[in-house]
């Protein structure tokens, strides 16, 4: 088949060890640095530079420039879709690192994936809207409710405003841990801005990992109960 898009390209970006572990420190939501990429790619600063080029040539990062410092980013939310993606299919796969840590176990139990909350609280959060029918899926993909806008109005969150951009308001995102739903687009991020500046949650330093804090849980449990 010579048509259609040519996936082998895209996948030969990806394939490559240190530019893979630059897209995954890149799901963080945070733009670094390319000496920061370089610890997290492990190779020097020159070869970084290679890659990142590479990445950008591709599509797969962006960077912006303040003051005397380059940033770069994953280029858009598909890109984090298809790295979020690849990391359930190599967990499926046995594909781990033969290293653990204590991160771990904080990573499968929350963590940014790009710009919205992941792991088992992403997916209790998603469930919780579907059982409580605040979001149905359609034909067309998520939709939120009535009840489900005024759910979100109450919580402080402009959902009149999330409507009118260009990014879809919900959408179905892949959790590589759980292998189940979470919720992405624009009310996706809301929720976890909503999160960081209510003080539920504080992010971890040098990890995606998303720590809650006491009064978080209790906010977070109430406002997304578990099935009972």
């Amino acid at each position: 088949m010579k048509d259609g898009p040519v996936i082998a390209n895209v996948a030969a970006l990806i394939g490559d060890p240190a530019r893979a572990n630059i897209l995954t420190a890149l799901m963080a939501g945070k733009a670094l640095t390319v000496s920061e990429l370089a610890q997290e790619a492990g190779v020097t600063l020159q070869t970084t530079s290679a890659h990142l080029s590479k990445l950008l040539g591709g599509g797969m990062v962006a960077a912006r420039k303040q003051g005397r410092h380059k940033y770069f980013e994953l280029a858009s939310s598909k890109v984090a879709d298809a790295i979020e993606a690849l990391m359930g299919l190599a967990t499926d796969s046995g594909h781990l690192r033969t290293r653990t840590g204590p991160r771990d176990k904080a990573l499968r139990a929350a963590r940014r994936c790009y710009n919205h909350l992941a792991g088992s609280a992403g997916v209790r959060l998603y469930d919780s809207l579907i059982r409580r029918r605040y979001l149905s899926v359609e034909m067309t993909g998520l939709s939120l409710s009535s009840d489900g806008r005024e759910f979100v109005k109450r919580l402080g969150i402009d959902v009149d405003r999330l409507s009118t951009s260009r990014v879809p308001l919900c959408r179905e995102c892949l959790d590589w841990s759980e292998r189940k739903t979470h919720l992405a687009g624009s009310l996706g991020r809301a929720f976890l801005e909503h999160m960081i500046e209510d003080e539920w949650v504080r992010l971890h330093r040098n990890s995606r990992a998303i720590i809650f804090t006491r009064r978080g849980e209790q906010r977070f449990g109430a406002a997304f109960p578990e099935a009972g």
